[in-house]
């Protein structure tokens, strides 16, 4: 299965998302990487830039995708069977809910949409439920969105952030294929997903 995966920066997360990619390869998913401009072109306290990507593309066995002219061939040439979104930063998602699409991963993602194959969110945004949590509910009520169940993962220090579920991303995706939502859908975030 042509399974396209969009990365967004959420920096924090990204050492899981690797390590889901890797669960997907192993499960036989071929991958098509497209990162964000700000995955590839930031170091931070969570690693080096180029030491992700080169990481994301020994995974997936191909170079990634970063500029909007190869993100738009997921439209016509490049039909995946379903696209993820892991992770999905705030920022990705008011851009996806407003159909904005000036970087690589949201133009992906929108020329998924196009051929009506299913795009799965998984959430990890620092105020989910605060100001994106508005497009996270426009998106919800999306055809052909699907989210990765999600929960608080410290309400304490951080109230407002939501973080999905790394290790219900396969299920979501095959409910997804058969055009279901996995459910619940917001479930308590244990320690060990953190």
């Amino acid at each position: 299965m042509k399974l396209g995966v969009v990365i967004t920066a959420s920096f924090c997360t990204l050492k899981k998302a690797c390590n889901v990619l890797r669960e997907l390869k192993e499960k036989g998913y071929d991958l098509y990487p497209v990162l964000s401009n700000k995955v590839v072109d930031y170091d931070t306290r969570f690693g080096k830039a180029e030491d992700i990507v080169k990481e994301i593309e020994e995974i997936t066995g191909k170079k990634i995708v970063k500029d909007i002219v190869e993100a738009e061939k997921f439209g016509p040439m490049y039909k995946m069977d379903a696209m993820l979104v892991l992770p999905a930063t705030g920022d990705f998602m008011a851009k996806m809910a407003n159909s904005m699409t000036d970087n690589a991963a949201n133009l992906a993602v929108k020329a998924t949409l196009r051929n009506q194959s299913p795009i799965i969110v998984a959430v990890s945004t620092n105020d989910g439920l605060g100001l994106s949590g508005e497009n996270i509910m426009k998106l919800l009520n999306l055809k052909y969105v699907y989210f990765v169940p999600f929960g608080q993962d410290d309400y304490v220090k951080k109230p407002n952030s939501l973080v999905a579920h790394f290790d219900l991303v396969v299920p979501t995706i095959e409910l997804a294929l058969k055009g279901e939502q996995i459910q619940p859908l917001l479930q308590e975030y244990k320690k060990k997903n953190v």
